[in-house]
């Protein structure tokens, strides 16, 4: 793991000499990538897109880590909802809205002088479901850690060494994977399922999901977590109804990535 790590990071100085346009979503990805651009003394700006997709806790998050690592940081605002494709919620829906992202990435580079469009994107995450690597290969946007086979344990476990404080937190892919696919995307919807998973956070299901299947919430958390979840029933119903949900259910096959994928 360590000699993948040391070939990233001369590969990030050598590029970096001509400038580095990060895609910085604040997850444990990106983020340690922003790390090692710093590491290799790069010539990196942070890119973060805020749109209906991400949460505010996502976005501040952005801003207090590249405030703490030194790094420029641009937001950039895109109303996601505007764009016909992406709103009907299709099966590639990932394709288009990162067809659309980093295109508009691709002209941030250019204006800031920067020579490469990187982003986070992981070894693991080739074997899985992702329309939206086929938008990065045509874009030609470049996946270091795919490049040298990385995978996700071995991000966490380099984070950890470094001490990233993040290390640990859990993926947080964006709201609209909540609904079923060719669902119309609605911005009360994803502002309702935003506030139904800052409340579960808020006590403890960190790692959680509210699936939205019309006004069911199907809520995915931990196996070990399950008999805290029972225990605080009656506070989840009392705080998730109001939101707009009829029917509060536990998924009993627990946390799982891309379950929508399955319908």
């Amino acid at each position: 793991m360590q000699n993948k790590f040391k070939k990233l990071k001369e590969y990030l100085k050598k590029q970096g000499k001509q400038g580095i346009c990060l895609a910085f979503s604040g997850g444990i990805d990106s983020m340690v990538l922003l790390y090692l651009c710093k590491e290799a003394d790069t010539r990196v700006v942070a890119v973060t897109f805020r749109s209906e997709f991400q949460s505010d806790a996502e976005i501040e998050l952005t801003k207090k880590l590249c405030e703490k690592y030194n790094v420029r940081q641009i937001i950039a605002e895109y109303d996601i909802l505007s764009n016909p494709v992406i709103v009907n919620n299709p099966k590639d829906r990932c394709y288009h809205c990162k067809k659309v992202i980093f295109s508009k990435m691709l002209k941030i580079a250019d204006e800031y002088n920067l020579r490469y469009v990187l982003d986070g994107t992981n070894f693991d995450d080739i074997h899985e479901y992702r329309p939206g690597l086929r938008a990065l290969n045509e874009l030609n946007v470049i996946s270091p850690f795919v490049k040298y086979e990385i995978t996700k344990a071995e991000i966490r476990v380099y984070a950890k060494e470094k001490n990233i404080e993040i290390f640990d937190k859990p993926s947080t892919p964006c709201l609209a994977t909540r609904f079923p696919y060719n669902t119309k995307l609605y911005k009360e919807k994803l502002m309702q399922v935003e506030s139904a998973e800052k409340f579960l956070k808020n006590n403890g299901f960190l790692n959680c999901r509210v699936r939205v299947h019309n006004d069911i919430a199907r809520i995915e958390i931990s196996k070990e977590k399950f008999i805290d979840f029972i225990n605080l029933n009656d506070d989840i119903i009392k705080a998730l109804k109001p939101l707009g949900f009829s029917y509060i259910t536990l998924d009993i096959e627990g946390l799982r990535s891309g379950s929508m994928d399955l319908i």
